[in-house]
């Protein structure tokens, strides 16, 4: 299996350290061969600001891959962008994105999520049944969209939930079966695993990856990606084979080559 890793932030989004050169040297050092960039994406209206890169930043972001991919011959370097789905600008993330600049893949993810006519995020909350279904059906518009090739950490939710309960595992089971029915890629994402650990219902754990969501996840036809999530140049590997011993423990399988075929294309 190639070393590769689809997910890594630069210090364009504001809160991650390292330029592209950097993350790339890091690579080489970690014996790495695929090296994918998807730092949070630009809205045209600013939305979210603090936490991304502004649309005049995109062109600089997008030369610097360019250029790492004649300085590091050796990795095979990826130029893509994590959105959000925002339904009005999804002409725009498509025309843009992968269209102006020719971006290799977008990655969708759902810090926030659409819920009595607004967007709002899952930080510093504990979710209740219907706002996890409203997180739900969030993901799976944005799986519905045709705009991802692949969601970046779908448990997200479990930061924001007490316990595991019913609710949890309706969220949790309506992602995967849409995952499953679209064929859409699923990031167990390493992040989670280098955050402060957090005492909930069952006792300290990681805020995510969720067990018992890959539990859940080892009884559908899914595909994985492990996936760093890096938002430092060391930690451009960091975790990533915990993740892969996730993946191996539920029999989920880890697409990294066919993944790297298909963006491609």
């Amino acid at each position: 299996m190639i070393r590769a890793n689809f997910h890594t932030h630069t210090l364009l989004c504001h809160h991650a350290e390292g330029t592209v050169d950097d993350y790339c040297r890091e690579a080489v050092a970690a014996c790495m061969s695929v090296l994918g960039f998807t730092d949070h994406c630009p809205f045209p209206d600013g939305r979210w600001a603090s936490v991304r890169m502004t649309m005049s930043d995109l062109p600089g972001y997008v030369r610097a891959i360019k250029q790492a991919r004649i300085d590091y011959p050796q990795l095979t370097i990826l130029a893509g962008l994590e959105c959000e789905y925002v339904p009005e600008f999804a002409d725009f993330q498509r025309d843009c994105f992968l269209g102006e600049f020719s971006l290799d893949y977008l990655m969708g993810a759902a810090h926030s999520y659409w819920h009595e006519g607004e967007f709002k995020g899952i930080y510093g909350q504990v979710l209740n049944a219907e706002q996890l279904q409203a997180y739900a059906n969030y993901l799976v518009d944005t799986m519905n969209s045709g705009l991802y090739s692949v969601l970046a950490h779908p448990d997200l939710f479990a930061m924001a939930i007490w316990q595991w309960d019913k609710a949890a595992e309706s969220c949790a089971r309506k992602i995967l079966e849409q995952a499953a029915c679209c064929r859409m890629p699923l990031e167990i994402n390493a992040y989670g695993l280098r955050k402060p650990a957090k005492e909930y219902a069952e006792g300290v754990r990681s805020m995510y990856p969720m067990t018992e969501f890959w539990r859940l996840a080892g009884e559908y036809d899914i595909e994985v990606l492990p996936g760093s999530d890096a938002h430092r140049p060391e930690d451009v590997w960091g975790n990533t084979d915990e993740c892969r011993a996730i993946a191996e423990r539920f029999g989920l399988k880890v697409i990294n080559e066919e993944f790297l075929q298909r963006i491609r294309k």
